[in-house]
């Protein structure tokens, strides 16, 4: 979790904290003050402790607009947790349609991690969200 900034940076307390906070945010769809963060220095595809990247939270809890807003500013869609899940598999998981679209938009990869996307959606009932 490195985070550069001028003028001598922050302790790695602060940083744990500003990284905690951020993803309070993703799981609450706090849109504009996450992209303040990342104007401001904090890496888009920044981890927790279970390796869950801002993006993996944001769809987990089904906001397609912070979801939205992070793939503009770079996030990678595909990026697996520790538990080698895909944000576009938990979106499925919680039903969250409207990230789904937001996801695969972004070009989301259906065959990766564990269950994949395809998997996922067929588990769920939501195959017809992954049909072009």
């Amino acid at each position: 979790m490195n985070m550069h900034s001028s003028g001598g940076g922050l302790t790695s307390e602060q940083t744990e904290r500003v990284v905690a906070i951020a993803m309070d945010l993703a799981r609450e769809g706090g849109t504009d003050q996450l992209a303040e963060f990342v104007a401001h220095g904090l890496p888009v595809d920044v981890r927790d402790a279970a390796g869950n990247t801002l993006l993996m939270l944001a769809a987990y809890h089904g906001h397609a607009d912070t979801v939205r807003t992070l793939v503009r500013l770079g996030a990678d869609p595909d990026l697996r947790n520790d538990r080698d899940q895909t944000p576009l598999a938990g979106a499925l998981f919680k039903g969250a349609d409207d990230v789904v679209t937001v996801l695969r938009e972004a070009g989301a990869d259906l065959d990766s991690g564990t269950p994949t996307a395809r998997a996922a959606a067929a588990m769920f009932g939501r195959a017809h969200l992954l049909e072009d």
